[in-house]
C-alpha cells in the first residue's frame, strides 16, 4: 500500500527498482509465475532475450543471506510463502466486512479508512488493474463499516469510515447516502440534509444528474426542507 517497503525483523531493506518490481509483481499475483511471464511483463518494451537477462540481474540482485523472498521451481517464480503482503491482509479484512463475516482488527480498519492506493506512484497497468480491484473492494468495505458501526451506535468510527469513502469517491452515491444514514441514526437531521446538499450540487454540477430514487428514500420526509430540492 502507498509507496513500495520492504521490512525484516522491523527493519528496512533496500532493493533496486528492478527486484521491487519483480518482487510487486509476484506479490500481486498471488500465484506462480513463468519466468517468461514475469519478464515480458515487467520489461515488455525490450526483446526477449533482454527482458529475460533484466529478469536474471534483478534475481540476483534479490539474493541476501539470511532473506528468502522468492522460491523458485524450474521456469516458475513465486513469492516466498514467508513474505507476509500487507495487502493480502487489508483484501481480507475488506471482504470480512463485505461478506458480514465479523468486524476486522482496529488496525486494518485504520489503514483501510487511510486512503493509501497500491502502488500509488507506480503506473504500469498490471499495477493498474490491482490498485482499481483493490479500490472498489476498500470502497465497499468501508460502506458497510459505516453502516454497521451506526447500527451499533459507534458513530464517530462510522461517520470516519463513510467520509474515507466519499474522500476517495466523491461523486459515489452509495458512500453519500452511507453518511445520511449515519447522521440521521445519531439525530442529526440537519446535517443529514447538509450532507443531501452537498451531494446533490456535486451531481448537478459534474454530471448534471439528480440523486436516484435510493436517495430520496433515505431522506424522506427530510426531503421538504432541502433548499431547491425535489420535495420544494
Amino acid at each position: 500500500m502507498g509507496a513500495f517497503e520492504l521490512r525484516a525483523g522491523g527493519s528496512l531493506v533496500v532493493l533496486p527498482p528492478s527486484g521491487q518490481r519483480v518482487v510487486a509483481f509476484l506479490a500481486l499475483r498471488h500465484r506462480p509465475a513463468a519466468r517468461s511471464s514475469v519478464a515480458g511483463t515487467l520489461w515488455p518494451e525490450v526483446p526477449e532475450d533482454r527482458a529475460m537477462a533484466n529478469l536474471r540481474s534483478a534475481l540476483w540482485r534479490l539474493r541476501r543471506p539470511g532473506l528468502r523472498l522468492l522460491q523458485a521451481t524450474g521456469e516458475s517464480l513465486a513469492l516466498s510463502p514467508d513474505v507476509e503482503v500487507d495487502l493480502d491482509l487489508l483484501v481480507a479484512a475488506a471482504r470480512r466486512c463485505i461478506d458480514h463475516a465479523g468486524s476486522p482488527e482496529p488496525t486494518h480498519v485504520d489503514r483501510l479508512a487511510g486512503g493509501a492506493d497500491v502502488l500509488g506512484d507506480w503506473y504500469d497497468d498490471w499495477v493498474q488493474i490491482e490498485r482499481e480491484h483493490f479500490r472498489q473492494l476498500r470502497l465497499q468495505a468501508l460502506e458497510q463499516l459505516a453502516l454497521e458501526y451506526a447500527s451499533a451506535g459507534h458513530y464517530g468510527r462510522a461517520t470516519e469510515a463513510a467520509l474515507a469513502a466519499i474522500a476517495s469517491e466523491p461523486l459515489r452515491e452509495s458512500a453519500h447516502r452511507a453518511l445520511i444514514v449515519v447522521h440521521l441514526g445519531q439525530g442529526n437531521r440537519s446535517e443529514a440534509i447538509r450532507q443531501y446538499t452537498i451531494y446533490r450540487r456535486l451531481m448537478h454540477e459534474e454530471l448534471d444528474l439528480e440523486p436516484s430514487g435510493q436517495m430520496d428514500e433515505v431522506m424522506g420526509p427530510l426531503l421538504t426542507h432541502v433548499p431547491g430540492g425535489p420535495g420544494r
